[in-house]
């Protein structure tokens, strides 16, 4: 081989190492520039605080935090203004990114009821209207758990009420009012939404068309269940004490029977206590009594 065509095939490897050296540290440095973008931080919403279930939102609830970009949860909110007068239909911790599926649809979009969300699944939410006494006077707030009571008349005997529990330890999902007609004018109906599985919505609905209902309101810990055989009038009433009976009247036309008199016992009189003095004058003797 001449010397011209070696340097031209030295050339040519040369050429091509080249290439594929410059091919290598692209890619590499093409690399370490995706990581860098994936690890770049970005900003976004987060809850500065806590926020429960069913909170609307509010500006002091939000702060914009730097996020690395390869791990920002979908639906992240950049701007607190997309988030302020939102409702949140989870939980939302302190630090957590508030993403679209923690928040309640915008109105008008499909599922943008709220109770919707709340209701577990197979469950049922029954809203049933409650007076303020019915309502143990307006300390139901949602979370707490109450037994259901119905007084209504005995089968067979309208004139026989009896109270029965009927439901326990039914969670309550929501309280609120609603407005209804009476005598044509319009009144507050205060309500209270329950968390039942169907068989007893059943019941419950069945009870409030028959009867009136009342809540009792249990503590917080206390998931017991009660053995209860309902109260009647009669139950109630049956450990009084009966007044005595009264003697009948005497019959009419004759005297009424004169109960017969105590014999009266003769006391005899004892004789006062005296003192007897013999008087002797010569052969004269004589006797005198004197009394005390």
């Amino acid at each position: 081989m001449t010397r011209p065509k070696a340097v031209i095939v030295v050339s040519i490897f040369a050429l091509f190492f080249a290439g594929i050296a410059a091919w290598l540290s692209y890619s590499y440095l093409q690399k370490e520039m995706d990581t860098v973008q994936a690890v770049r931080p970005e900003k976004i919403v987060v809850a500065a605080a806590d926020i429960p279930i069913g909170t609307l939102i509010t500006e002091p609830q939000l702060k914009v935090t730097s996020w690395p970009k390869d791990s920002i949860p979908p639906g992240s909110a950049q701007l607190t203004e997309s988030v302020v007068s939102r409702v949140a239909i989870r939980p939302i911790t302190r630090g957590d990114a508030v993403t679209e599926q923690k928040l309640k649809p915008k109105s008008g979009a499909p599922g943008s009821g709220f109770m919707t969300y709340v209701v577990p699944e197979g469950h049922r939410a029954v809203t049933v209207a409650v007076n303020e006494v019915a309502g143990v006077a307006g300390f139901l707030t949602p979370n707490d758990r109450v037994d259901v009571i119905v007084t209504t008349p005995v089968p067979g005997n309208e004139k026989e009420s009896v109270s029965k529990i009927i439901l326990e330890n039914v969670p309550i999902l929501a309280t609120g009012q609603v407005t209804d007609q009476k005598e044509g004018k319009p009144v507050v109906v205060p309500t209270v939404t329950l968390d039942l599985i169907p068989a007893d919505a059943e019941k419950l609905v069945l009870s409030a068309s028959k009867g009136s209902l009342q809540l009792l309101l249990r503590n917080i810990t206390d998931s017991a269940p009660v053995n209860s055989k309902g109260a009647t009038i009669a139950k109630v009433l049956s450990g009084m004490e009966r007044p005595p009976a009264a003697s009948p009247p005497p019959a009419r036309g004759l005297p009424a029977a004169r109960s017969p008199r105590k014999p009266v016992l003769a006391v005899k009189a004892t004789p006062p206590p005296s003192h007897t003095l013999v008087i002797i004058r010569g052969t004269e003797k004589s006797t005198k009594q004197y009394a005390e």
